[in-house]
């Protein structure tokens, strides 16, 4: 048994330097930004001292958070691997629940209070983004017979000399 293999060629020039899967970019973003934001304020519903003033205090909550997130925790857990792997990953949640505090500091109408409270709300709060973030991967995979052609599909792109 065979398979087929069919390759697309795309010129650098032709979408504008994006790549063929770049174009839905935007509205992932956004969607996990209000995932967060759902967590955030699920976080807030759930446990006392954790309080939110309002939907736009979560959504730049949920902003902070994910800016700290992309710049500081993989930092953070480099730097604290060892710890990390001796607690068997458990170090995460308190990464997790430091991300947290820092954007209550730095976020109006955002604030978390007490050492466990904090913990706890980095648990809820990864658990939902978890959660709804794998619901999102589900919706926007391809489902199978959603193709024309029974073949595998490679994308190439052409950056100045080469096709990659």
């Amino acid at each position: 048994m065979r398979r087929q293999i069919q390759i697309d060629f795309h010129h650098n020039s032709a979408n504008g330097g994006r790549g063929p899967g770049n174009d839905n970019l935007l509205p992932v973003l956004v969607a996990k930004w209000l995932i967060l934001t759902a967590a955030v304020l699920l976080a807030s519903y759930l446990i006392d001292n954790i309080e939110v003033s309002g939907f736009i205090a979560a959504f730049f909550a949920a902003a902070a958070i994910g800016v700290l997130n992309l710049f500081f925790r993989p930092v953070l857990l480099i730097l604290t691997l060892p710890i990390n792997i001796m607690t068997l990953g458990l170090f995460t949640f308190i990464i997790n629940a430091l991300m947290l505090k820092i954007a209550s500091g730095l976020i109006p109408g955002f604030s978390v209070t007490g050492f466990w409270s904090t913990v706890f709300g980095a648990i809820v709060i990864s658990a939902v983004s978890w959660v709804l973030n794998s619901l999102l991967a589900d919706a926007s995979r391809p489902r199978p017979g959603g193709h024309k052609k029974d073949t595998d599909h490679i994308d190439l792109e052409k950056k100045g000399d080469r096709w990659e």
